[in-house]
């Protein structure tokens, strides 16, 4: 919408198709194709309106042709700015487009814009896309409790959400704004597990209020390090597959 009212200092905005897989791939889409009213519909629109995907671009050592691309398809269509929509990874990418970009003599201002549901970047407080999960993980917890509170007495009485969150526990923490009545546990994986102090917490609500729930983090940790629950195997950025805390 800001491009398109000021076309005299902004050209033409693309979009690529599944975040940077577009980009690569030369599948780009002309913004200025799309009607006002689909534009000013993507404010309210959820999820990720021109798709979005799960790629990590190698280092540069280990991939540059990968990165050679990319700046070759924006000094193609005379893309000047590139806005990378994401977390951690997708920063360490802008950096090293910007760093790549202006030694082949074709300088592009990379911008990273926040958005993780991790909530974890430095410098952002309320980063977008967190609040779409605490929400989600708020509301899932209090209608799980009032599910499980309605069979105590004579059927479980235990509630176990797993969520995710490898180092940071905003999400697990959503859990919490659930009403004062509802006894939760809330597991971090910025605290060491106890599990002598964990079962005693869950036996006195189960005994006070008939019933406990209780929010976990895949990444919650042992004392000694160990996650709770790890597959063996890592993802495509190398990070340990987490995910099954709950069974433990």
């Amino acid at each position: 919408e800001t491009a398109r009212k000021h076309p005299d200092k902004i050209g033409t905005v693309y979009a690529g198709q599944n975040g940077i897989i577009g980009a690569l791939t030369e599948n780009l889409i002309d913004t200025s194709k799309e009607s006002n009213a689909d534009i000013k519909a993507l404010k309210h629109t959820p999820s990720g309106g021109f798709g979005s995907c799960r790629y990590k671009m190698k280092s540069l050592e280990a991939n540059k042709a990968e990165y050679e691309r990319l700046i070759e398809v924006f000094k193609a269509y005379n893309i000047g700015y590139f806005f990378y929509n994401g977390g951690g990874d997708s920063a360490d990418t802008c950096l090293k487009v910007s760093q790549l970009s202006e030694s082949m003599g074709y300088p592009i201002q990379a911008i990273h814009v926040p958005k993780t549901v991790d909530n974890d970047l430095p410098i952002t407080d309320n980063c977008p896309g967190f609040g779409s999960v605490a929400k989600y993980i708020a509301v899932s917890t209090m209608e799980a409790s009032f599910d499980v509170a309605s069979m105590a007495a004579t059927s479980t009485k235990i509630f176990v959400l797993e969520v995710m969150g490898r180092h940071a526990g905003w999400i697990a923490a959503a859990g919490g704004l659930v009403d004062d009545s509802i006894p939760v546990v809330i597991l971090f994986p910025e605290v060491d597990f106890d599990e002598k102090k964990f079962l005693a917490k869950v036996d006195k609500n189960v005994k006070e209020f008939g019933y406990c729930t209780i929010v976990v983090s895949e990444g919650t940790k042992w004392p000694d390090g160990r996650f709770l629950a790890e597959q063996g195997t890592r993802d495509d950025f190398g990070h340990a597959q987490l995910g099954g805390a709950a069974p433990v």
